[in-house]
């Protein structure tokens, strides 16, 4: 069994600490490091963790030494790179939440560390461990559509959501977790990489913050959604998101994000005082709520990325464009139609769904608990080596968004 410390005691890691629960001859809980009281006992007490396990940050878990056999980082974007460093060095196998970290230089540090410490890692790239990545995997393998020509695939990030996370919430400012394409899309750069097979060679994109700013601000709009006559019509209402949601009992995301627990007087007090009342045309984020990046890989292989907030919230639609066939999948299901037959065939994911990012969540811890158990790091797919692939990829795109030039990806001084 792998004992577990949970570093970030938030919605992230609360969703991997759920893992061990429901798997107890595999993995055990047994720390956890959190800042916030009520989020750092909500776990402990859930988990059993004893009062002398509770820490009040990751400083304070990494000077009682080493209390567990793997460290699961799941702290803010900006805050990865210092625990990653210390537990490594300690010798834990570490799980570390996407993205590896917020700059360049910091994901090259993290990755240095763990090499160096010879310890299993592995980076929380959930869209690779779903049944459906994998479904996907066996019809590309069988050659249903011969060799990968071109790709276009669209990350429908959903208007609420993106309200939520990239206006109001901890992702909305890229001076303190980098710019939006590695927040939200590092799981699609590096998942685009995967299926394609080889390196990327160059990439251009376009993009920016269009709708949800101040100068496009309803006449008449308040602050705060509570105060604001325009509320009930407003499809961004954080009455409706978030209150509306207290008050029929739901306590789960995004509810649990403004305050544990979540009573409809907490929702309603955060909503009055904190972040996630506010209007969306009248907050401080700067990341972009609309991108398009364009790759080039080896070989000629192309693949276009469309992320974009003004969408209802649902999985990912790709198209995969080979020699043979055409191949369309949304996340359950993948139709291949066959040039040579003129037909096509549909193939749905026959596995049950029992965690969030479609199986994602459960498939990683999965396959990082084995891995640590193992002390086999080839039984996870996505290290920090591997990672910062993609991350290079997002970083120079934003260098293309902003100096509207295409940059070419050669070693890792081409995205700085």
């Amino acid at each position: 069994m792998v004992s577990l410390l949970i570093v970030g005691a938030g919605s992230r890691g609360a969703t991997f600490a759920d893992w061990a629960a429901r798997h107890p001859g595999a993995a055990r809980v047994v720390a956890v490091a959190e800042p916030r009281a009520a989020y750092r006992d909500r776990l402990g007490d859930e988990h059993g963790i004893p009062p002398e396990r509770r820490f009040r940050d990751w400083r304070e878990a990494a000077a009682a030494g080493r209390v567990a056999d793997a460290a699961v980082i799941a702290t803010l974007d900006r805050e990865h790179t210092e625990p990653a460093l210390a537990f490594a060095e300690q010798g834990y196998a570490l799980l570390i939440e996407k993205p590896l970290a917020a700059t360049l230089p910091e994901c090259e540090r993290i990755a240095d560390a763990v090499g160096r410490a010879g310890v299993v890692a592995a980076v929380a790239h959930v869209l690779r461990y779903t049944p459906y990545t994998q479904l996907l995997e066996r019809v590309l393998d069988s050659g249903a559509i011969g060799e990968i020509v071109s790709i276009q695939h669209l990350e429908p990030v959903g208007f609420w959501h993106h309200a939520h996370s990239y206006v109001r919430g901890n992702w909305r400012r890229e001076d303190e977790t980098g710019p939006m394409l590695l927040a939200k899309c590092c799981h699609d750069l590096d998942w685009l990489g995967h299926l394609v097979g080889r390196p990327c060679t160059a990439v251009s994109s376009f993009g920016s913050l269009l709708h949800l700013r101040p100068e496009q601000r309803p006449e008449g709009a308040a602050d705060r959604c509570l105060d604001c006559g325009l509320e009930p019509r407003c499809p961004y209402s954080a009455k409706r998101i978030y209150l509306d949601r207290a008050r029929a009992g739901e306590t789960g995301w995004p509810v649990e994000v403004l305050d544990w627990p979540p009573t409809p007087e907490a929702v309603e007090r955060a909503l009055r005082e904190g972040p996630y009342g506010r209007c969306v045309w009248a907050c401080d984020n700067d990341v972009v709520d609309h991108q398009v990046v364009n790759l080039v890989f080896e070989h000629g292989v192309t693949a276009s990325l469309t992320m974009t907030a003004f969408t209802r919230m649902r999985e990912r639609e790709t198209r995969i464009f080979g020699t043979r066939g055409e191949l369309t999948g949304d996340g359950s299901s993948v139709a291949v139609y066959d040039f040579r037959a003129d037909r096509t065939e549909r193939h749905a994911v026959d596995a049950a769904i029992a965690s969030g990012h479609s199986g994602g969540d459960d498939g990683v811890m999965a396959a990082f608990v084995a891995a640590a158990a193992a002390g086999d790091p080839a039984r996870v797919t996505t290290s920090p080596a591997e990672t910062l692939a993609s991350h290079r990829i997002a970083f120079a795109a934003e260098v293309a968004r902003r100096e509207e030039r295409v940059v070419p990806l050669i070693g890792a001084a081409a995205a700085r």
